[in-house]
């Protein structure tokens, strides 16, 4: 078998199996941004993540949590870091 074709169809293959790795990926949905007064309708909380700093500042955070309805959703909102708790 030639070299070039076995290059050529290894590069096929791979290429079809990462794009058969990212359709199937349903986990992943959009955050919404929050803007005042917009209601939240939230069930459960999942998980709560901002970046971590030493600093007292304003943060970009994200919340994963499952809606009244019973589907997940997403939100980012800004925040006081974590940060700003240890300041006296």
């Amino acid at each position: 078998m030639n070299t070039r074709t076995l290059l050529v169809t290894t590069a096929i293959a791979c290429t079809a199996f990462a794009g058969l790795a990212q359709a199937n990926d349903t986990t992943t949905s959009q955050a919404v941004p929050y803007h005042y007064g917009m209601p939240l309708h939230v069930s459960k909380v999942i998980s709560l993540t901002e970046p971590s700093t030493l600093e007292c500042k304003v943060v970009n955070a994200h919340m994963k949590y499952i809606d009244d309805t019973g589907k997940p959703a997403e939100i980012t909102y800004r925040k006081l870091s974590d940060a700003c708790d240890n300041q006296s």
